[in-house]
């Protein structure tokens, strides 16, 4: 599902939250909103399958900070570090798409479309266009108003299940659900940094798929990236799970969903299934994507989704105006200043450091 850092990226939704979000919010205000998007994805898909496999991680990203309010678009500035440039987010790729969207969006509605939204309906267009499902997106997210690097603190590939889901259970997940939205690495890609340890006599790694990862990952001065399905790795479908079961998982978290034993169990019956792993990745990215949303008044609607809207941009307060001093006056020059007396206490200093 991405590129370098993790890929555990998901959230839980909050009931109340889905009467603010609903299918169709654009269609009074934009009614071509969704139109465009899809359009300007299947021109990127069409140059490069692996656009849905960055969505996706766009999209995971950016929910498991703030909740799914396009807050990792956000460009830093001189006095803010944005999330986009932390660690984990920095092989996070196609922003220029989404602000081609955006582009695309103000000239036709302006002020209308949110860039949440934006990351929402195209990773799920991205989906169906790689042979995932076509699931109905709920509408009408807010943009973010705040994106700090120190706020990303995401958990990375090496993690075991239990460790895995103790995240995913603190944000409202199922242990079936992480499984589920893990095999979005069904179109994933990693860096060899990420599984090399792996690589020498891991007896849970067939032994024909080491060796082909050791020649690929054999340059040190070099960290390529390889597919985490083997089998098809730019279609959305149960593949994935069935590279498990022979063994050919390629990151660690990966593997294990096939070796522990609470989560085997669901990894044997998506392999058989496909059908039904993929209406059942719909339900879950639907789920993820209504978490942590802003609607009604707050946040905003940016109009570039790199920055906020004027209106909305933190300042710096502005020094003191140096007015004129009028001379004190003869009266005053004459009169006795009394000094203040003195408690022998030093005054306290409250200023923050």
């Amino acid at each position: 599902m991405g590129m370098k850092s993790s890929f555990l990226l998901i959230l839980f939704i909050v009931p109340a939250v889905l009467a603010d979000l609903r299918v169709g919010f654009y269609k009074p205000a934009c009614p071509d909103a969704e139109s465009i998007i899809f359009q300007a994805v299947q021109k990127r898909f069409n140059k490069d399958k692996s656009v849905t496999a960055a969505l996706l991680r766009m999209h995971f990203h950016d929910c498991f900070v703030r909740g799914c309010d396009a807050s990792i678009l956000i460009d830093s500035t001189t006095q803010n570090q944005a999330e986009k440039d932390s660690g984990p987010n920095q092989t996070v790729r196609e922003y220029e798409l989404i602000d081609e969207i955006k582009k695309a969006l103000e000239a036709k509605c302006p002020s209308k479309v949110s860039c949440a939204d934006i990351i929402t309906v195209a990773t799920r267009d991205a989906v169906v266009l790689a042979g995932g499902p076509n699931y109905t997106v709920p509408t009408g997210r807010r943009d973010g108003l705040v994106s700090r690097a120190g706020d990303v603190n995401l958990p990375g590939p090496q993690v075991d299940v239990s460790q895995a889901f103790q995240i995913f259970r603190a944000k409202g997940l199922t242990l079936e659900e992480m499984v589920i939205l893990l095999g979005a690495h069904t179109v994933g890609v990693a860096h060899c940094s990420f599984f090399s340890e792996r690589l020498q006599n891991d007896p849970s790694m067939d032994p024909k798929l080491a060796a082909n990862l050791r020649n690929v990952c054999a340059n040190p001065n070099t960290d390529p990236t390889v597919l985490l399905d083997q089998g098809t790795g730019f279609v959305v479908d149960n593949e994935f799970y069935k590279q498990l079961l022979l063994k050919r998982g390629v990151m660690r978290i990966d593997q294990e969903l096939a070796i522990d034993s609470s989560t085997s169990g669901f990894v044997s019956r998506f392999a058989r299934d496909g059908h039904g792993f993929k209406q059942r990745f719909g339900n879950a990215m639907v789920k993820m994507g209504s978490v942590g949303v802003l609607v009604g008044n707050d946040g905003e609607v940016r109009k570039n989704c790199r920055v906020l809207n004027p209106k909305n941009k933190p300042t710096v307060p502005s020094p003191p105006k140096k007015g004129k001093v009028s001379p004190p006056s003869k009266k005053a020059k004459n009169k006795k200043q009394k000094k203040p007396k003195s408690n022998g206490k030093k005054k306290k200093n409250t200023r923050a450091l």
